[in-house]
């Protein structure tokens, strides 16, 4: 069974009551709970993760090293500011995929770079919680073509 690791970064916790009109009305819980239901339906395993500390979340994704196969990361503000985000994931040698709820592209100018973009198997910003189902839904075809 191919196991993810969803990775959810600062200020997620608030989701559903931070700014809304940005990043909807769902909670933390309610997208986990989302996640879970499509991954068992495609018979995937999920380990969740949220810190609002960029060392805890550099210390999850070690944990990952020979725990995942592979990794869903909203970095959030750390999109844009860290380099050790960026290196954690690197040293583990997993493929991830970038989610963020809103189009960071379409926002403030210094929410356009990414810091993790160029390594990630894809990026996906903008859609919402269909972002991260999109990014679950990627996983067993992506395994399929590394076979």
């Amino acid at each position: 069974m191919l196991e993810i690791a969803v990775i959810h970064g600062p200020n997620l916790n608030l989701l559903g009551r931070r700014e809304p009109s940005v990043y909807g009305h769902q909670s933390l819980q309610d997208i986990n709970a989302s996640i879970q239901k499509l991954a068992d339906s495609l018979s995937l395993s999920v380990r969740f993760f949220q810190s609002n500390a960029e060392h805890e979340l550099v210390e999850f994704i070690h944990s990952c090293i020979d725990a995942v196969d592979g990794v869903i990361i909203n970095p959030a503000a750390f999109t844009h500011t860290s380099v050790a985000l960026r290196d954690a994931l690197l040293a583990i040698d997993k493929p991830f995929i970038e989610v963020h709820l809103s189009n960071v592209a379409a926002r403030e100018p210094f929410r356009t770079h990414s810091y993790l973009a160029d390594k990630a198997v894809a990026t996906i910003s903008g859609l919402g919680i269909e972002g991260y189902l999109a990014a679950v839904r990627f996983w067993p075809t992506y395994k399929l073509q590394e076979s």
